[in-house]
């Protein structure tokens, strides 16, 4: 029979063995989040965005944007053809990007690309959507205004108009109330900076 020190040193080998093993081992225990090992496991859709008035006027967007393109593209004849192209090219624009920021805004996308500020360009969009669907649909209502598909195009592509402007008006509203919060939270830290300073007499002392 072994002694009881023998025995105690068996149980010490055998311990500092598991030890090595375990560290060596592939097969580790981790504390990395499901949701970063999932990839796309973790899009969600963000119904709130979709409640709210910008998200309606985006959906009603697309959808403006989609029949007016659709309309356009019935038309077999035309003469001047320029306005009809003009208005097809920016009908189909608006849609692609539209839906683009739809569904990067909707499935909450954009939070994963902090590096592009996603207001300014909902605000570019809008705002550009907004002066060319216009311009196009003018111009396709005094070039090309007699067939029923060129009429059905001049009137969504007036109510895509309005749904554009609605969106830029809301645009601008969001982009200064984020200017005037900037604005007052460095105001609030260089109030707070300068109390500290005038509480602390070293950095007077240091400062005379």
């Amino acid at each position: 029979m072994r002694s009881g020190e023998e025995l105690d040193g068996f149980e010490g080998e055998a311990s500092s063995t598991s030890m090595i093993s375990g560290a060596s081992s592939p097969y580790q225990p981790t504390t990395e989040p499901v949701s970063q090992r999932r990839g796309l496991g973790g899009l969600r859709c963000h119904p709130d965005y979709l409640r709210r008035a910008p998200g309606r006027l985006k959906l009603a967007q697309v959808v403006l944007a989609l029949i007016a393109f659709i309309c356009i593209e019935t038309i077999m004849e035309c003469s001047p053809c320029e306005g009809l192209y003009f208005f097809e090219f920016v009908s189909c624009s608006a849609f692609v990007i539209t839906g683009v920021l739809l569904l990067m805004f909707s499935l909450n996308l954009h939070t994963r690309i902090p590096q592009i500020n996603w207001n300014i360009t909902d605000l570019v969009n809008t705002g550009l959507s907004t002066f060319f669907f216009f311009i196009a649909s003018i111009v396709l209502a005094a070039l090309n205004h007699k067939a029923g598909a060129e009429i059905a195009a001049v009137v969504f592509g007036f109510l895509a108009t309005a749904a554009y402007a609605a969106n830029t008006f809301l645009a601008v509203q969001k982009w200064r109330m984020n200017i005037r919060q900037q604005s007052t939270n460095e105001y609030i830290r260089a109030r707070t900076e300068s109390r500290e300073v005038d509480s602390r007499p070293e950095i007077q002392r240091l400062d005379t």
